[in-house]
């Protein structure tokens, strides 16, 4: 008989990766389907004004369900959540802003770049050197595909969400360690949201206002931000960033079948090919 307060058995952490998979799987999917929702919606609101609708309206969700306290959090704290938050806000900023010049797929498995990168300075081996170089040889085959003219600052825009993408990883790390529960989500979305409604405020106008155009923020804020964002912090507790990262290579996939289905966004075989190679290299990389 196993004494008092010994570690977990092997099943117990087995069920808990699988709970933390299928808790970043959702995740996914719900995150490109809310994204290809708000593409239809960009000639009206903007770029910019969805994601000040979606951060904001997900934070005042957030409120209302976490009900967090915030008296007494120390400056490390406030720290930590306006870190997040802000880097969560250009994350967003830069991918709407690629979104509406690239497809949705392609949008995504330039932005995967981020966390791949990630995972190969951590592998520090001649593998993961090799992983790097068939990801850099399918963005090549999406980039050079004579049948997809690629908007240069959509590439631009995606790469730099890509970067904040790393960096929100590891933020959401630090965050779920120095928060319970979601409070660090709420305060971090409540930031970005803030951080972002001037501009949006600017850019798009009237326009915000627009009671369908609310309605459509309001879906694309429960489907893109409080239900993923929330699944990923969440599944972080579970899983190492690596089991992680290797999920998230399967978002251009999703992201693919999001565009063709919802938006009609087709993609040629050449295309496609280049996306499996950058999917391949993500799994690839983080599983040596």
């Amino acid at each position: 008989m196993s004494p008092a307060g010994t570690a977990s058995s092997p099943s117990s952490d087995g069920g808990r990766r699988t709970q933390g998979s299928m808790l970043v799987l959702l995740g996914l999917a719900c995150q490109q389907i809310g994204a290809a929702l708000a593409v239809l919606v960009f000639p009206a609101a903007g770029p910019v004004g969805m994601v000040a609708l979606r951060l904001l309206l997900s934070a005042g969700m957030l409120w209302a369900l976490v009900r967090p306290h915030v008296r007494g959090l120390s400056a490390r704290s406030w720290a930590v959540a306006a870190g997040y938050g802000l880097v969560l806000a250009g994350m967003n900023v830069a991918f709407y802003l690629a979104l509406a010049r690239l497809p949705l797929g392609t949008t995504v498995t330039l932005e995967i770049l981020g966390p791949l990168t990630l995972s190969i300075i951590a592998g520090r081996s001649w593998l993961s050197a090799l992983w790097a170089v068939a990801a850099l040889v399918g963005v090549a085959m999406i980039g050079w595909d004579p049948a997809t003219a690629l908007d240069p600052v959509g590439v631009a825009c995606a790469l730099l969400a890509a970067a904040l993408w790393a960096a929100y990883i590891l933020l959401t790390k630090r965050t779920g360690e120095e928060f319970t529960g979601l409070i660090g989500l709420t305060l971090g979305m409540t930031v970005g949201g803030l951080a972002v409604a001037p501009a949006a405020v600017v850019l798009s106008g009237p326009a915000l206002l627009d009671p369908t155009i609310l309605m459509i923020g309001l879906g694309v804020a429960l489907l893109s931000s409080t239900v993923p964002y929330a699944m990923e912090m969440l599944a972080l507790r579970r899983l190492p960033a690596s089991s992680f990262a290797i999920l998230l290579a399967l978002a251009p996939a999703i992201a693919a079948a999001a565009g063709f289905l919802l938006l009609g966004q087709q993609l040629s075989g050449y295309a496609l090919l280049g996306m499996g190679l950058v999917v391949l290299a993500a799994m690839g990389s983080v599983r040596s």
